[in-house]
């Protein structure tokens, strides 16, 4: 009998498999981005087991990237409702992954103070910053109805 959530494994390992082939040699950040955040969107809606989506059909309801420009953090490529487009720094949970440097995730959006509700339904967030050459360039913010 396999492992109880064995399934996240692969699927992660999956996510990472098409990713790396579709943006191979493909030097456009835009463009891989899209890629990206179209292959998150999908692989966490739909080859995620029924039982683990704890009765939602599509527990998340964005995927997508914010990039670090200057001042502020600007949308990028997503999957998903509309977005906010312009983010400052510290402001919401996208804020403070910029300003902590590391992955925040939050079980409960609305006890997050200062969370930005873009969509309403979302009720959890994780964000991972995207660190080259030790600075923060961009985000992948990741929010589920659940």
């Amino acid at each position: 009998m396999a492992e109880p959530g064995a399934w996240k494994a692969r699927l992660y390992a999956g996510v990472v498999e098409r990713t790396k082939a579709i943006i191979a040699g493909e030097p456009d950040y835009v463009a891989n981005t899209a890629n990206a955040a179209a292959i998150l969107f999908h692989a966490l809606n739909y080859e995620v087991p029924d039982a683990a989506k704890q009765g939602a059909p599509l527990p998340v309801n964005w995927a997508g990237f914010y990039f670090w420009r200057a001042s502020e953090l600007v949308l990028g490529p997503f999957q998903g409702k509309v977005a906010c487009i312009r983010i400052k720094s510290g402001r919401g949970v996208c804020g403070a992954a910029l300003e902590r440097g590391a992955p925040v995730v939050v079980p409960d959006t609305h006890a997050f103070p200062g969370h930005i509700a873009c969509d309403a339904a979302s009720a959890s967030e994780i964000v991972v910053p995207v660190v080259v050459d030790g600075a923060v360039v961009a985000l992948i913010d990741l929010d589920s109805v659940n």
